[in-house]
C-alpha cells in the first residue's frame, strides 16, 4: 500500500503535528481540527487519522483510516464500510490505565471510604473492617487486549477473575471465560462487574433487565461504550439493589445531557471518559508503528476486523 498524503483531524493536532512530522519527512500531511476538514482534504488524502468525528464522512475516498482511540464504532457501527479500506487503532498503555481505573473504585469501595468520610463530617468514631481484595470475585466483559490486563492486574491480587467473550475462550488471568448465553448462572455470585466491550449490533443495550436482575448488590463499572448499557434498566437495577453503585465512564451521548438522570443519582459517579485517554506522545507511537509496519509491509497487530467491528 502507498500512502503518501497524510490527513490528521485531532484537537490535539498541533501536538501530535510537533511530534510525527519530524519523524516522517517523506510524506506529506495535513493537521487541523475537525472545525476545518471538508471533504476536499479527504479526497486529497491516502490516509486519515482521527478518532471521534463528529461529522459523518465518505472514508472510502481513502486506502487507510487509523483511530486514534482503541475503539472504532464511530468508524463502523451502524455504517456501510468499503473492505477496500484499511482500519487500524490505537494500542497503547490503555489496558494498563483502565485497570487501574477500576482497581480504584473497587478499593475505594472495599476501604469503604465513604462510610469513613461521612463519619468524619459528623465526628463519629465506629470502627469497621475493610474486605480484602482477594476475596472478590470480578466479572470482566470483553476478554480482549484490555480486558486481559485487567484480569492480569486482579488475578495479581488475588482475585476470582471471570470473562464474557462471543467465543467464550479461555484467556490467561480468568478464573473461566463464558459466552453471553451461558453466563448469566453466575451473575449472582460476582462482586463487581465491568465492561470492555466494544459498541458492535451484538453489544448495543446488552445490558439490560436480563442481564441486571442476575446480579446481586453488585458494583457496575462502564469502561466500554455508553451505548452498551439500557440506562433505564441501569437505574432500576439500582434501585431494586441489583446494583449496588454504577461507576461511569462512557455514555451514548457525551458529553452526557443535563437533563439525564444519571447525574443526580446518590449512587452513581460520572467521569467524563477519561478511564483511558490516548496522549500526544502514544497516540504519535502506535501511528508511526503502525505507518512504518505498513511501508515496509509488515503484519499488523491492530489491525480491526471490520465485519466483526474490533
Amino acid at each position: 500500500m502507498n500512502i503518501k498524503n497524510i490527513l490528521l483531524v485531532s484537537p490535539m493536532y498541533r501536538e501530535l503535528q510537533a511530534l510525527i512530522e519530524k519523524e516522517a519527512p517523506h510524506k506529506s500531511f495535513r493537521f487541523m481540527p475537525e472545525k476545518e476538514l471538508s471533504q476536499d482534504d479527504l479526497s486529497w488524502a491516502d490516509a486519515l487519522v482521527s478518532f471521534n468525528l463528529k461529522t459523518e464522512y465518505d472514508y472510502s475516498t481513502v486506502k487507510w483510516v487509523h483511530s486514534l482511540g482503541a475503539g472504532v464504532d464511530r468508524f463502523l457501527h451502524k455504517k456501510d464500510w468499503s473492505q477496500e479500506v484499511l482500519l487500524t487503532r490505537t494500542i497503547c498503555s490503555f489496558g494498563q490505565r483502565i485497570s487501574e481505573y477500576c482497581l480504584s473504585y473497587i478499593l475505594k469501595d472495599l476501604q469503604l471510604h465513604d462510610r469513613f468520610q461521612e463519619q468524619q463530617r459528623q465526628k463519629i468514631w465506629v470502627q469497621s473492617t475493610p474486605k480484602l481484595i482477594r476475596e472478590q470475585k470480578v466479572l470482566v466483559y470483553g476478554t480482549g487486549e484490555i480486558g486481559q490486563r485487567i484480569a492480569e492486574v486482579f488475578s495479581g491480587l488475588g482475585v476470582n477473575v471471570y470473562g464474557v467473550s462471543l467465543g467464550g475462550k479461555e484467556k490467561a488471568g480468568f478464573t473461566k471465560v463464558m459466552t453471553l448465553d451461558t453466563h448469566f448462572s453466575v451473575l449472582n455470585e460476582m462482586n463487581y462487574v465491568i465492561n470492555t466491550l466494544p459498541l458492535t449490533d451484538k453489544t448495543e443495550k446488552l445490558f439490560d433487565d436480563a442481564i441486571f436482575s442476575g446480579l446481586s448488590n453488585a458494583g457496575f463499572i462502564n469502561v466500554g461504550r455508553g451505548a452498551s448499557v439500557d440506562d433505564n434498566a441501569l437505574l432500576q437495577a439500582l434501585t431494586t439493589n441489583k446494583i449496588r453503585f454504577a461507576i461511569l465512564d462512557v455514555f451514548e451521548q457525551e458529553p452526557l445531557a443535563d437533563s439525564n438522570p444519571l447525574w443526580d443519582h446518590p449512587r452513581v459517579q460520572i467521569t467524563p471518559h477519561i478511564s483511558a485517554i490516548t496522549t500526544p506522545s502514544e497516540g504519535a507511537a502506535c501511528f508511526l508503528k503502525t505507518l512504518k509496519n505498513i511501508d515496509d509491509n509488515r503484519l499488523l497487530a491492530n489491525k480491526v476486523n471490520t465485519n466483526k467491528g474490533y
